[in-house]
């Protein structure tokens, strides 16, 4: 009997729009399987409710995924005022109810409070690990345990639309920002409660919504072969166009190939760039040093 594939090496990146109800690794693995691809990988989990843009990276292009989990994110939030919940959000039990609505005024300062460098406290619903043991795994077992703040930066927190005990909000915030924490501080400073009854993410570093792809989409994508499938991937370096762009020579791509510091035109003064050969295609991410040369730093060929 033939051994069974592993499945297909294919590299690039698919910007998926998760749906609500799914954790984003089952999400993975659904589309892992419709593209039947050996190496795949998500760049930081969404909450189950969650959905929006959540890029998975297959093959070679796992390599950049740290680079999308460091990434600056944006949000479409809901707030539901009146009532806390376990969780943060609508899946979890009611803790505590308040008839203290805050008015649109004290939410709008209280969120300007809330932007630019705060602290959060990691909620227990979360995938953070305690002495070995996630802490959303602590939490299900009654258990509550002490977490340090954490610093996190809030760039954009501005409020959208109004209905009833429900307020929309978008946020624009750094990587590590728990957007169930937030609403639960935005409350607090109203002297209110709140959790989060919708949330989408709409951007993660240089990735937006645009060109997103839903799963049903892609089921059907994939009734028409696998090349209908792999033409939705967008190229690695898509993760990476916050650095500029350096062109090497042919010798030059040679010898950086190799691990060496090269001399090229063209090159910043300083900082991470993207490599390219003369051709345009990608070679990986390169770091100016203090003599002007460039090195690889992460090499895709």
């Amino acid at each position: 009997m033939g051994r069974r594939s592993r499945g297909r090496d294919i590299t690039g990146i698919l910007l998926l729009d998760k749906p609500s109800g799914l954790t984003s690794n089952q999400a993975l693995q659904r589309v892992k399987r419709l593209f039947d691809a050996r190496k795949a990988g998500h760049t930081g989990s969404l909450d189950p409710l969650a959905t929006g843009l959540l890029p998975l990276c297959f093959g070679h292009a796992t390599k950049v995924s740290a680079f999308l989990l460091d990434a600056d994110k944006s949000y479409e939030v809901t707030a539901r005022f009146g009532a806390q919940t376990t969780t943060g959000d609508s899946q979890g039990e009611v803790q505590e109810t308040t008839d203290s609505l805050p008015s649109t005024a004290a939410v709008d300062a209280a969120a300007l409070a809330l932007t630019g460098d705060i602290e959060q406290v990691p909620p227990m619903y979360s995938a953070l690990k305690h002495k070995g043991r996630r802490l959303y795994t602590l939490a299900r077992e009654g258990i509550e345990v002490e977490r340090p703040p954490r610093p996190v930066t809030i760039y954009a927190f501005e409020r959208t639309a109004v209905d009833g005990p429900d307020m929309s909000f978008t946020v624009r915030c750094s990587k590590g920002t728990y957007v169930r924490t937030l609403v639960e501080d935005l409350a607090k400073l109203t002297g209110s409660l709140a959790h989060v009854a919708a949330l989408r993410r709409t951007r993660v570093g240089a990735f937006d919504s645009t060109g997103m792809h839903r799963l049903d989409e892609l089921e059907e994508i994939a009734e028409q072969g696998m090349e209908a499938l792999d033409e939705r991937l967008c190229p690695v370096d898509g993760a990476l166009m916050q650095w500029p762009a350096v062109t090497l020579g042919r010798e030059s791509a040679f010898f950086l190939l190799n691990g060496q510091a090269v001399t090229t035109v063209g090159a910043p003064a300083a900082g991470q760039v993207r490599l390219y050969g003369q051709t345009g295609d990608f070679l990986g991410l390169g770091e100016v040093l203090q003599d002007g040369r460039v090195a690889p730093r992460r090499l895709f060929r």
